[in-house]
């Protein structure tokens, strides 16, 4: 039994230290946030509601059905309901029925509601999408920024580390009287500013974790991380493509546009469902009724004279005499009513201007942020080859000064100069590269490339 424990406990810290040292890659995270989002969860839950609104779309067109009964007693002399005739009894009285209606012809309000309900599930389903493609995205951005402040740690160490060296060098270098002792104090106050750099990534490093747990819905940031070799590729031939085509390519893909069309058909149909108040309705109705009385008094002749004890009929039977059933047509024809369904039309046409000035505002806007997104991502790789160019001769120029330092041509305030225009530089290339990524991403996905593969 201790073994078994032993075993047990130890099975139990592996897969906790595996929960906690799960690298979490970009598929994950983006996977995970559409999933538990709560933006996303809210937007399910609208679909839903249309998805209800469509029953109740489809309801319309069935017909009403209720049943009704009551049962009630009179004392003393009342007349029977049943015969007509004064008694001193107590009666019970009991009485069932059923009634159904149904829309024969509704103005095709009916027909349009259906319609409007179908579109308000479509228009939602977009939304949702929308939701999910912008989830995507900050997570994509909250990944790539969690991937450059980690790049910008190592830089920040590396340098600490270089400043270490050269301390413990320009230790050796005042003992031996070769250089000044300012010198030193130089390095060491280099090597404290690059601690503090070090403590200032390491902050950023966490910060950019719990933004992206945050996202994902996760509590435990501290222990959460992701994968450093998931890192999306700068190759992409998106640039290509001319700014025309990505914008012609977004019009017929981009979800928004989609939403601001649904909402133009789902405006028509307003104004077809106001137009239908203008025409006469017709009801179909039906309803059976019956009824039967339970007497337990004195039975009177004409002159008041008691003349015997009068037993009910039987119950059944009552319900059977008693029966009797009304159906027919219901026709209402609309003459005035104060303007109200005039007014409603105008609305409704007013409502749908709006919303094709809404749809138009959107491709300008669309037309704007592409041709943005495709001049920041052109930007964006120039910068980045500049950097990378900056860097290299930073590289060479820091190799040369730490040469010249070595052999005492050069004093401890031009080598750190150096290293910090190097150290500049690493930080640069970071975060232009990282800047690329994303702007690339962005422009992919005006262009329909997915952020991730669909699961």
């Amino acid at each position: 039994m201790k073994s078994y424990r032993i075993l047990l406990l130890t099975a139990f810290t592996a897969f906790s230290s595996f929960g906690q040292n799960k690298k979490w890659t970009l598929k994950e995270c983006v996977n995970h946030a559409i999933t538990n989002n709560i933006s996303v969860k809210q937007s399910e839950l609208d679909l839903k509601n249309n998805q209800i609104n469509k029953k109740d779309a489809i309801g319309n067109f069935l017909p009403n059905i209720s049943a009704s009964g009551s049962h009630s007693w009179n004392i003393g002399l009342n007349q029977n309901i049943t015969t007509g005739l004064l008694q001193n009894q107590t009666t019970q009285f009991t009485s069932v029925g059923i009634s159904s209606n149904v829309d024969i012809f509704k103005g095709l309000q009916n027909f349009n509601q259906l319609r409007k309900a179908n579109l308000a599930l479509i228009a939602s389903q977009y939304q949702l999408t929308k939701i999910q493609e912008d989830i995507a995205l900050n997570v994509a951005n909250a990944y790539l920024q969690i991937l450059f402040n980690k790049e910008n740690l190592k830089v920040q160490k590396e340098q600490k580390a270089l400043s270490e060296k050269q301390l413990a060098r320009t230790t050796e270098l005042v003992n031996a009287g070769s250089v000044p002792k300012g010198d030193l104090l130089d390095v060491q106050a280099t090597l404290a500013s690059n601690n503090q750099k070090v403590i200032a990534a390491e902050n950023s490093v966490l910060l950019s974790k719990l933004s992206l747990a945050q996202l994902l819905q996760l509590d435990d940031f501290k222990n959460f991380d992701i994968s450093n070799d998931d890192v999306p590729s700068m190759l992409s031939s998106i640039l290509n493509e001319t700014s025309e085509a990505i914008i012609a390519k977004a019009k017929e893909s981009r979800t928004e546009l989609k939403i601001a069309q649904a909402n133009i058909e789902l405006a028509k149909k307003d104004i077809q469902i106001a137009r239908g108040a203008y025409l006469p309705s017709l009801v179909g109705f039906y309803s059976f009724t019956t009824r039967a009385s339970n007497s337990d008094g004195i039975l009177f002749d004409s002159n008041n004279v008691p003349i015997g004890i009068k037993g009910p009929d039987p119950i059944f039977d009552q319900f059977d005499r008693n029966k009797g059933q009304n159906f027919g047509l219901q026709l209402t024809v609309p003459i005035f009513n104060g303007f109200a369904t005039r007014n409603n039309v105008e609305r409704s046409k007013v409502a749908f201007e709006r919303t094709k000035l809404n749809f138009k505002q959107q491709e300008l806007d669309l037309e704007r942020n592409v041709f943005t997104a495709y001049t920041d991502t052109k930007a964006a790789k120039e910068s980045f080859e500049a950097a990378t160019a900056s860097l290299t001769s930073r590289k060479l120029a820091f190799e040369y000064a730490k040469e010249r330092y070595e052999i005492g041509l050069m004093n401890v305030f031009d080598y750190i100069q150096a290293q910090t225009a190097l150290a500049n530089a690493e930080s640069e290339v970071l975060r232009t590269k990282y800047d690329y990524i994303f702007r690339i991403k962005i422009l992919e996905f005006y262009f329909g490339v997915p952020l991730i593969e669909k699961q």
